[in-house]
């Protein structure tokens, strides 16, 4: 049979507000067709149908429309809740829809679902595991909050599940794992909301030696393999959903199994989503605007950092916002300021007291408008949070 991985949707997501809409409904046409021209048989989705608990209407009505779509000419479609789905609501319809080719899973069970192929007679035996969080498991996994206990806990506690969920895997069958779980050893981006606690939520690959020829996960964004017995794969999110995924290849994953056999996945680029760039303007707002003049990146969301000597005004602040809608940051850098910056935390001055001398300093005495220290301080706030957020990769 022909099998086709993919995971992390994040139906309804922003981009600082900017909606993604449009490219996630770009992403399930894109789909679709490889489904179609890959002759799948069944795809399995690894979880984070949704970003959120709440998604917006669009985003329900986008996700019924895909599985409507997948789930046609004898197809079937799995699909699991991830860290950011409300199990219930992901499962909500299956009433309506088991009957069609289709299969939600909300929460983790104890039982392994089978799913028969009617273009090859083969079946497909699934250890599904929905995002396993205590919450969702209803089980205290560790009495005391050590974070070393706990993960040893959580860990084995997932390997347990997998054994009992691969239980009804046979020689004749093709036996497949799926999980929603971050595995050590994954390569992570800031734009994965954490699962785990200080890091207590993570699963050692051992876990999943559950005797599967392939293992389907979701929840990390870079598509990739991970060490492990057999074949333990991420497929990634279909776009970039944050800076630190900036020049990331995306794709699904594909592979032709049969009982007993070997499995090799095969990635399948995807052409759909707007692409995440950074740019570093070291020659200040001339270099923008020349970037800006020749087309670059056109079609792209731009974090853009500014080396300035001099403030930034809101008026070049609105410019370049006018200039290219797909401009989400500015930051500038003031490597003077910089200096000062480090002297005044050992002062304890006020950051905005900062900006004010150096714009003083800059204009000849001139005193910033109160508007325009407002503007600064978000802007350093969305540098600071940017800096977090690569420290804690």
């Amino acid at each position: 049979m022909r099998i086709l991985h993919t995971g992390d949707w994040h139906l309804g997501r922003t981009l600082e507000g900017r909606s993604r809409q449009k490219e996630q409904e770009a992403f399930i046409d894109e789909l679709v067709a490889i489904a179609e021209e890959e002759r799948a048989d069944l795809i399995m989705m690894a979880g984070d149908v949704y970003d959120s608990v709440n998604p917006p209407a669009a985003a329900e009505q986008l996700f019924y429309e895909a599985a409507s779509r997948l789930a046609t000419g004898g197809r079937q479609l799995v699909v699991i809740a991830g860290n950011h789905d409300q199990p219930e609501r992901v499962s909500s319809v299956s009433p309506l829809v088991s009957g069609h080719g289709i299969t939600l899973v909300g929460l983790p069970a104890n039982d392994p679902m089978t799913v028969r192929v009617a273009r090859t007679g083969e079946t497909a035996v699934i250890a599904a595991l929905p995002y396993p969080s205590e919450a969702r498991l209803g089980e205290l996994l560790a009495e005391d909050s050590d974070e070393t206990g706990l993960r040893l806990a959580y860990s084995a506690r997932v390997g347990r599940l997998m054994k009992q969920l691969s239980r009804g895997f046979r020689p004749d069958t093709v036996n497949l794992a799926m999980s929603h779980i971050y595995v050590l050893g994954g390569v992570e981006s800031d734009s994965e909301r954490p699962i785990q606690v200080g890091g207590a939520y993570t699963v050692d690959p051992s876990a999943l030696a559950c005797g599967a020829q392939y293992t389907a996960l979701g929840h990390l964004h870079r598509p990739q393999k991970v060490k492990g017995e057999g074949i333990i794969r991420y497929s990634g999110s279909p776009l970039a959903y944050s800076f630190s995924e900036a020049g990331q290849a995306k794709s699904v994953t594909m592979l032709d199994l049969s009982p007993g056999a070997e499995a090799k996945p095969e990635e399948i680029l995807l052409r759909c989503g707007r692409p995440l760039v950074e740019w570093d303007c070291t020659g200040g707002l001339e270099e923008v605007y020349r970037w800006l003049d020749e087309g670059r990146d056109e079609s792209a969301f731009i974090d853009l950092r500014i080396h300035l000597s001099e403030a930034l005004s809101i008026g070049d602040i609105q410019r370049l916002r006018k200039s290219r809608e797909g401009i989400v940051h500015i930051r500038p850098v003031y490597p003077e300021m910089e200096q000062e910056l480090e002297a005044s935390l050992r002062s304890r001055m006020p950051v905005q007291e900062l900006f004010r001398k150096f714009y003083r300093r800059q204009t000849g005495g001139a005193e910033p408008e109160d508007s325009l220290v407002e503007l600064f301080l978000e802007l350093a706030e969305e540098e600071r949070d940017v800096q977090e957020a690569g420290d804690s990769k």
